[in-house]
C-alpha cells in the first residue's frame, strides 16, 4: 500500500502558480509498445533500410501519431488506399489487418506487398474464415469503423454480424440461432466484452467462440495493470493518440472505478488544472505508444518539483513475433 502524506506544492505556471499537492508519479507496468507494434514498426524500418524510399503504407501502420510522423521523415508514405500507391511499388499493410479485397486489389496492380499484421488479428481473421465455411452466423464484437474490424468483416461480409454493445447483442437476430459463433476485436475492455458475450451464451446456448479469448494478452495485461494501480492514485494519465481503442480503453477502465483519466498525446497535452488536489498521479501508455512519451512525461514531472517515480509493481512481458517472411535474413541452403 502506499503511503500518502499531504503537504502542499507550488508549480510555477505560464502565467502565474497553481495550488498542487503531488507527490509522487506511480507508473503502470506493464505499458506501451506490445509484440505486434514492435513487430510493425521494425517491419517498416527494415522496409526501408532494405529497398530504400519510397516505401508505402497503407492506413497507419499503428495508430499512433508519434511513430507515423517520426517513419514519414524516414521515407515512409502512408496512404489511404492502395490505389494511391503506384503499380509495382512497396507497400506494407498494417498492424490492424486487412480485408482479402484489399490484397487481391494490391495484386492486380503488381504491387510488392509486406504485411505486417498482428500474429493475434491474423488469429481472429482464421476463425472468422473457419466459423463462416461452417455455416455460422459470426458476430463479430467491435467497435464500428475500426480498421481491425473492417479488416476481419472483410473475411466474410455475408456471415458476420458487427455487435458493439450489451445492448446489440440482446437485439442481435440471426436466421439460425442454433449455428452462431463469435470473434471479437483484439483491443476491447475485457470487462466489457465479457458482458456482451454472457449475453450472446444467454440467448444463443450452443455458441461457438474461440478456445482462447481473442482480446490480446497485451490488452489484457495493460488494462489489469491499471486495475492494480487504480487505489493509490487520484489521477491516470494515458499516453496514447485518439484513434488507439486499446488506450481508449485503459481511461475506460479507471473511470469506471470512479477515479479521473485523461488520453493524452504527449506532455505538451498535460493540462496542470487536473492536478490540483491530487497527491498522487498514475500514468501508462497504449500498447502503440513508444516509451519515449513516458519518459517525457516523467522530466515534465521531475521539472515541476516531483521527486518520487517509480513503477508500482514491476512487470515483465517476453512475447515476440518473427518479422515477415520478406525481411529475414536468409540463411545459406
Amino acid at each position: 500500500m502506499v503511503e500518502v502524506s499531504v503537504k502542499s506544492a507550488r508549480f510555477l505556471r505560464g502565467r502565474g502558480y497553481i495550488g498542487s499537492v503531488v507527490k509522487r508519479v506511480l507508473l503502470a507496468a506493464p505499458r506501451g509498445y506490445c509484440a505486434g507494434v514492435e513487430r510493425a514498426v521494425e517491419t517498416v524500418e527494415r522496409a526501408l533500410a532494405q529497398n530504400g524510399p519510397p516505401v508505402y503504407v497503407r492506413k497507419q501502420i499503428v495508430h499512433n501519431s508519434h511513430v507515423v510522423d517520426e517513419l514519414r521523415q524516414r521515407g515512409a508514405v502512408f496512404v489511404a488506399s492502395i490505389e494511391d500507391v503506384p503499380e509495382g511499388g512497396l507497400v506494407v499493410f498494417s498492424a490492424h489487418g486487412i480485408a482479402p479485397a484489399v490484397r487481391a486489389g494490391a495484386a492486380a496492380r503488381s504491387l510488392r506487398t509486406i504485411d505486417a499484421t498482428c500474429p493475434l488479428v491474423t488469429k481472429v481473421h482464421a476463425e472468422a474464415r473457419r466459423y463462416a465455411a461452417e455455416g455460422y452466423t459470426v458476430v463479430l464484437v467491435g467497435h464500428a469503423g475500426h480498421e481491425e474490424v473492417e479488416g476481419t468483416m472483410g473475411e466474410a461480409p455475408d456471415s458476420i454480424v458487427l455487435v458493439e454493445s450489451v445492448a446489440d447483442a440482446e437485439q442481435l437476430e440471426v436466421a439460425n440461432p442454433q449455428r452462431v459463433a463469435y470473434v471479437t476485436q483484439t483491443t476491447l475492455s475485457v470487462d466489457e466484452t465479457r458482458e456482451i458475450v454472457a449475453v450472446l451464451h444467454r440467448r444463443f446456448p450452443t455458441l461457438h467462440g474461440p478456445e482462447k479469448e481473442d482480446i490480446c494478452y497485451a490488452t489484457t495485461n495493460r488494462q489489469q495493470a491499471v486495475k492494480e494501480l487504480l487505489p493509490h492514485v487520484q489521477l491516470l494519465l494515458v499516453l496514447g493518440s485518439t484513434n488507439s481503442s486499446n488506450s481508449q480503453r485503459l481511461v475506460e477502465v479507471a473511470r469506471s472505478a470512479g477515479v479521473p483519466a485523461h488520453l493524452i498525446e504527449s506532455e505538451r497535452a498535460l493540462d496542470e488544472r487536473w492536478l490540483e488536489g491530487v497527491e498522487t498521479v498514475g500514468v501508462t501508455s497504449g500498447a502503440s505508444a513508444p516509451e519515449s512519451l513516458v519518459e517525457d512525461l516523467c522530466e515534465w514531472f521531475r521539472g515541476h518539483g516531483v521527486a518520487e517515480i517509480r513503477e508500482l509493481a514491476p512487470a515483465e512481458e517476453n512475447v515476440v513475433f518473427k518479422l515477415p517472411a520478406e525481411l529475414r535474413p536468409r540463411t545459406a541452403a
